[in-house]
């Protein structure tokens, strides 16, 4: 990504921000008609997943996806830490052990899947513990904000910041965008009406990469769309990672694929 446009500050559509429950709603509710199709994705292969919700998110915002990866063979955990009011101590202090523990019950690196902030915890994680992450894939996360105004929930954030660890303990947002040292996918979405979607992207390499899909904020985590490429990206056997790649009659379903 170039410095030019990362420079550039969008604040996120108002539109967008106002028809996001409606939105996430009409996700969700399309999902069962989507079932047959989703039925189809590559099966797991048993190892580890763990899903870290959104700010102000908890595990119930996860479960939808936590069940339909469950049911394609893998071993899923949610975060268990309650609502995400940000970086607390118990957070911080937590999920290193939470991605030991479930490396350890299953054997081998974990894939991490996080939702918004949960990205960024996500993302982290493996940037400290590389060793025990598989992949780290993104919906929606600001690992790339340069700017408060890129994020609609940010007076959010700030409200909680008396709760927060002491900012030694938590990494500074220059360091948020730095590449991590596994396979990363990040899901975005222009449509998205709390995050910029720009702030959601990251610089293409051999080892990450960035996928649009065309879902609210609210659905990332029951968006038809983004469930096929989780379930993709997470089919790939250890160590042979490589690109998303729409073909066929799901090229409609994302945007740059279709271009």
């Amino acid at each position: 990504m170039s410095g030019a446009r990362r420079a550039t500050t969008h604040r996120p559509s108002l539109h967008w921000f106002l028809t996001e429950p409606v939105r996430g709603a009409m996700t969700f509710g399309a999902l069962p008609f989507a079932a047959p199709l989703l039925s189809r994705a590559p099966r797991g292969d048993g190892h580890g997943v763990l899903l870290l919700p959104g700010l102000l998110a908890d595990d119930m915002s996860n479960e939808a996806l936590r069940w339909y990866l469950s049911r394609l063979g893998y071993t899923t955990r949610g975060w268990g830490l309650g609502r995400n009011i940000g970086p607390t101590d118990a957070v911080l202090d937590g999920l290193p052990v939470l991605l030991r523990d479930l490396a350890a019950a299953t054997g081998g690196p974990v894939s991490l899947i996080g939702w918004s902030l949960g990205g960024i915890y996500a993302r982290e994680l493996a940037r400290d513990h590389p060793d025990l992450v598989r992949q780290v894939i993104t919906m929606g996360s600001p690992f790339a904000l340069v700017d408060p105004r890129q994020s609609r929930a940010e007076y959010a954030f700030r409200r909680g910041a008396r709760r927060h660890a002491h900012a030694d303990r938590v990494p500074k947002r220059d360091q948020l965008g730095r590449p991590i040292p596994v396979p990363s996918t990040a899901l975005y979405s222009r449509s998205d009406g709390i995050v910029d979607w720009r702030a959601c992207v990251q610089e293409p390499a051999a080892d990450r990469e960035n996928v649009e899909v065309t879902c609210g904020h609210l659905g990332f985590g029951v968006d038809p769309a983004t469930l096929w490429v989780i379930a993709d990206r997470l089919a790939q056997p250890a160590g042979s990672w490589r690109p998303f790649r729409a073909t066929g009659w799901s090229r409609a379903f994302y945007p740059a694929a279709a271009a």
